[in-house]
C-alpha cells in the first residue's frame, strides 16, 4: 500500500519510532482502566512544570476557547480570520494549524489539543509577537487530561455536543463534564463569558456555568439567522439581534457553517467589533483545509473533500449536500480504528440514506481489522437499501476507493464526497503511519481518469 504526494508518485511509509516513547510502553503494560485513570495526573503535572518553565505566557494574552462535537475548526477559524481582517493582532491552535494572522502552520498530528510543553511554548511565541487575543480549539481530551492547565480563558464556545469519543471518556455523561471544564475556567477570567449553540439540547449544562453568556442558532437563540440562501459555494443569509441585524456572507458552504459563524459573530460582538468589521470579517474566511473544500482538477463533476467523521457530522453534511446534488451523490468513507464502534453502523446508515452510492473504505483502521470495520459499516447502510456490489462497494484501500469512485461519477450533476480525513496528513495503518493528502490523492485520481 502506498499514497499520493504532489506529483502522484508513491510516498514510503513513514513508520513508527523503534523506541515508542515511555508513554506507549506504560501504556501497553498497563490496563486501559487503570492508565486512563492515572494518565491526567500525569498531563496535569506536565502543565504545571511547562507553564511555569515557559513563564506562564497565558496570563499575558486574552483567549478564547472553542469546544464542541463537530464545527469547532471552521468556528476558530471564523473567529480568527474576523480578528485579525479587524485588524487586532490575533492568533489560532486548531486541528489544522496553528500561527499569528495570516501565517498559519499546518499541523501534522492528528490532535487537537497539543501536549502542554508544545501548547505553552507557542502561547509564549504568542506573547512575545504581542498577539492580543488567542483561539483555542479546545477537545475533551485536552480539557480531560489537564493539558490546558494555566491557560486563562475568557471567552469559551459550544458548537454542539453529540455521541463521540465514547471509546476514551465511557459514557456521554463524562464527555459533557468534561467539554464543560471550558465553561469553569472561563468563569474565572476577564470577560467571563460564554457562547452556546441554543439548538443543543445540552446548552443550558455550559451556560450555568458563566455569569455573561448569549446563545446563537438559526431558528432560536438571541442571534438567529433570517433569509437563509444556501447555496454549493456558500451562504447568505441575516443575522438579527434584538433590533441589529447583520447581512452575512459565508464563503464555507453548508447549513452547519450558518451556524458556526453566529458563533463567531457572537464573540465578535461582545469583544466590541462593528457591524463593517463583522460582516467583512466573516466573509473574509475563504476556506479552511478539509472543510468543504471543492476540488477541481479539470474534472466535469463535483468532488468534495471534508473531515466529517460522526453521525452528527454526517447528518449535517449529507442534509446540506443532498438538495445541492442534481445527478448521483457518491460518498466514500470509512470509521476509525480504536475509536467509538457503535458509530460506525450509524455512519453507514446516515450515508446510505442520503448517498446514491457508497464506496466504504479505511480511515484510520491502526491495529483493527479494516474488513471488520466495514462491514460493520455496511450493517447501518443496508438498513436503507444499499447492496454490496451495486449500490455499496468495499475497497481496503484508501486510495483505490478514491480512483474507483471517480470512475462511477458519469454525469456533470454527479458529485464525489470523501469523508473523514479532510486535512490530516498521514493514515494509520496496523504496521505504522503512512503519509496522505485526500486532496492530491483526489487529484491524482481525477488526472489517472482523465488520462484514460
Amino acid at each position: 500500500m502506498h499514497t499520493i504526494d504532489k506529483n502522484g508518485a508513491g510516498l514510503r511509509r513513514d513508520r513508527y519510532n523503534d523506541c515508542m516513547g515511555f508513554r506507549t510502553i506504560v501504556k501497553k503494560v498497563i490496563p486501559t482502566s487503570v492508565f486512563r485513570t492515572i494518565e491526567p495526573t500525569g498531563h496535569l503535572v506536565e502543565a504545571m512544570i511547562m507553564t511555569m518553565r515557559y513563564g506562564f505566557p497565558g496570563r499575558k494574552l486574552k483567549v478564547i476557547g472553542v469546544t464542541g462535537t463537530n464545527g469547532k475548526t471552521t468556528t476558530s477559524f471564523m473567529i480568527h480570520t474576523m480578528l485579525h481582517s479587524a485588524g487586532i493582532k490575533s492568533a489560532l491552535i486548531t486541528t489544522v494549524g496553528y500561527g499569528i494572522g495570516d501565517d498559519i502552520v499546518h499541523q501534522k498530528q492528528h490532535i487537537t489539543s497539543p501536549k502542554a510543553s508544545v501548547l505553552q511554548q507557542r502561547l509564549k511565541s504568542f506573547a512575545e509577537a504581542g498577539v492580543e487575543w488567542v483561539v483555542l480549539e479546545t477537545s475533551s481530551h485536552g480539557l480531560a487530561q489537564h493539558r490546558v492547565w494555566g491557560v486563562p480563558y475568557q471567552v469559551a464556545v459550544m458548537t454542539n455536543i453529540t455521541h463521540d469519543h465514547l471509546e476514551y471518556h465511557g459514557t456521554f455523561e463524562r464527555y459533557l463534564e468534561a467539554k464543560t471544564k471550558l465553561f469553569k475556567i472561563a468563569n474565572k477570567h476577564g470577560l467571563r463569558f460564554g457562547v452556546a449553540n441554543a439548538e443543543d439540547p445540552n446548552a443550558d449544562a455550559f451556560l450555568n456555568y458563566v455569569e455573561n453568556k448569549t446563545t446563537y442558532g438559526i431558528n432560536k437563540g438571541d442571534i438567529q439567522a433570517k433569509d437563509v440562501d444556501l447555496r454549493s459555494d456558500g451562504s447568505n443569509y441575516t443575522a438579527v439581534v434584538g433590533d441589529e441585524t447583520y447581512s452575512i456572507h459565508v464563503k464555507i458552504p453548508g447549513e452547519f457553517n450558518v451556524s458556526n459563524s453566529l458563533a463567531a459573530i457572537s464573540v465578535g460582538r461582545k469583544l466590541g467589533l462593528n457591524k463593517q468589521q463583522i460582516e467583512q470579517g466573516i466573509a473574509a474566511l475563504e476556506t479552511v483545509e478539509g472543510r468543504m473544500n471543492l476540488i477541481d482538477a479539470g474534472q466535469k463533476f463535483k468532488v468534495i473533500v471534508d473531515f466529517a467523521s460522526t453521525p452528527d457530522g454526517y447528518q449535517k453534511f449529507f442534509e446540506s449536500m443532498r438538495p445541492l446534488v442534481k445527478g448521483k451523490l457518491i460518498a466514500v468513507f470509512g470509521s476509525a480504528g480504536r475509536r467509538d464502534e457503535t458509530k460506525r453502523a450509524e455512519q453507514g446508515a446516515i450515508a446510505g440514506k442520503y448517498a446514491d452510492v457508497l464506496v466504504i473504505t479505511e480511515e484510520d483502521d491502526r491495529d483493527e481489522d479494516g474488513l471488520q470495520i466495514i462491514n460493520q459499516i455496511a450493517d447501518g447502510a443496508k438498513k436503507h437499501g444499499k447492496k454490496e456490489n451495486e449500490n455499496m462497494f468495499f475497497k481496503p484501500n484508501r486510495e483505490e476507493a478514491i480512483g474507483f469512485a471517480m470512475t462511477l461519477a458519469t454525469d456533470e450533476n454527479d458529485t464525489v464526497v470523501l469523508l473523514g480525513k479532510g486535512h490530516e496528513k498521514t493514515i494509520e495503518r496496523a504496521d505504522g503511519e503512512y503519509p496522505w493528502n485526500e486532496t492530491e490523492a483526489a487529484k491524482a485520481a481525477i488526472e489517472s481518469l482523465l488520462n484514460r
